[in-house]
């Protein structure tokens, strides 16, 4: 399939350099195109999908895809973007955690045009004295001139000796399988560029960066993760990712068109055009991103379906007679404890950011405030966003 070099590059916010990416594409050249990704949780969301559909264009476009998961690089644990350390992962986390990755990212990538590595395969055959001369090629001033590490260095935040190997061991990755382009998100810049310096140092020619924005998680303001709980997952039910969806605020309903969606630059321009002018509703426009966004994972008919499901029992508040669970309040005294004692969140925490969230209803009634006490004496129906439910019985 032969596709242009614009389309190409459409998307991304930075290319490093793309003059060297142009050349490569115009001599004919079939390109070794690595993206890597950490198996830090077991789930693959809407935010690596934005990563995964470029990559998915260069397989397309007749490229040599290489999908990297980090089985290595995951013990340290990414810096990036971080303001504090990060908790290591288990071995036992990891391999756990891998074992649905190249199915999850099927839901974006043809696997059978893509070629699947493990970085501990090369990273863990290094001896000590490649460790001592990888460490060599690079200096303490360059590390701290790292954004992350230079505030968390000025704010006084421990930063550990280890947390320096990440961006050495991803470098290691480039030389390892001879990457002419590496694919990442803005926040990996620093890593990709890193990339290149090895590899010069190695000899090699350098790898093209190519970095695409982070898509904001549900909340509308943090980068989307499932640590912080405002994510949706590529492998979650569609009637699930629908209502998570129509949890996103007015603010990112562009951003979500161009970054979930994949609508054209020119479609999100109009769209923010006639939202900014009233000739579209917030609302509206959620349902036609969510539909589409649901189409993408789970075809056409379930996200139909998941629409129609989610207009009857949210926007309608028709809730389910069948099927419902039952439990007694028993000594539970806020909704976060019903919500526990349910199966509906898995601890307190997680139940008052689902309540902030704003994915919460008593008898289709939001609950606000994630301390709220139960309000019901009656049998009432809670629900976690569109498709959870539990029938709750006085005691």
């Amino acid at each position: 399939m032969s596709i242009a070099i614009e389309e190409l590059l459409d998307g991304f916010d930075h290319v490093e350099t793309r003059r060297e990416f142009e050349e490569r594409l115009s001599a004919g050249e079939s390109l070794t195109v690595k993206l890597g990704l950490d198996p830090t949780s077991p789930d693959l969301h809407l935010g690596h999908a934005v990563v995964l559909r470029k990559l998915q264009q260069f397989v397309e476009a007749g490229h040599k895809v290489v999908l990297v998961i980090g089985s290595f690089t995951a013990r340290i644990g990414d810096p990036s973007g971080r303001n504090e350390l990060r908790p290591p992962l288990t071995t036992a986390e990891i391999t756990a955690n891998m074992k649905t990755y190249a199915e999850q990212a099927g839901k974006v990538l043809d696997m059978d045009r893509v070629r699947l590595e493990y970085n501990s395969t090369w990273l863990d055959r290094l001896t000590s004295a490649d460790l001592l001369r990888l460490l060599s090629q690079v200096t303490v001033a360059q590390m701290i001139e790292r954004e992350d590490f230079h505030e968390r260095y000025k704010a006084g935040t421990p930063i550990a000796l280890h947390e320096f190997l990440y961006p050495i061991a991803q470098a290691y990755d480039s030389i390892a399988l001879h990457a002419d382009v590496e694919l990442g998100g803005n926040d990996q810049l620093f890593n990709l560029l890193m990339g290149r310096d090895y590899q010069r140092e190695a000899g090699q020619r350098e790898q093209v960066c190519m970095t695409v924005p982070l898509l904001e998680g549900l909340d509308g303001s943090k980068k989307m993760s499932k640590s912080a709980g405002n994510y949706v997952g590529l492998t979650e039910p569609a009637e699930q990712q629908f209502g998570k969806l129509m949890r996103i605020p007015d603010e990112s309903i562009v951003r979500y068109a161009r970054l979930a969606a994949f609508r054209s630059q020119e479609e999100c321009d109009r769209l923010s055009q006639a939202l900014s002018s009233g000739k579209a509703h917030p609302m509206q426009e959620k349902k036609q991103i969510a539909q589409e966004v649901v189409a993408l994972y789970h075809g056409a008919a379930a996200a139909n379906a998941a629409r129609e499901y989610f207009e009857r029992t949210v926007q309608q508040r028709e809730l389910p007679r069948e099927n419902v669970p039952e439990i007694k309040q028993g000594d539970a005294r806020r909704v976060t404890d019903v919500m526990v004692a349910g199966g509906l969140a898995e601890s307190r925490r997680a139940a008052e950011r689902l309540v902030a969230g704003k994915g919460v209803r008593i008898n289709g009634i939001l609950v606000e405030d994630p301390k709220a006490p139960w309000p019901a004496s009656g049998p009432v129906t809670l629900s976690v966003g569109a498709r959870k439910f539990l029938r709750v019985l006085p005691n």
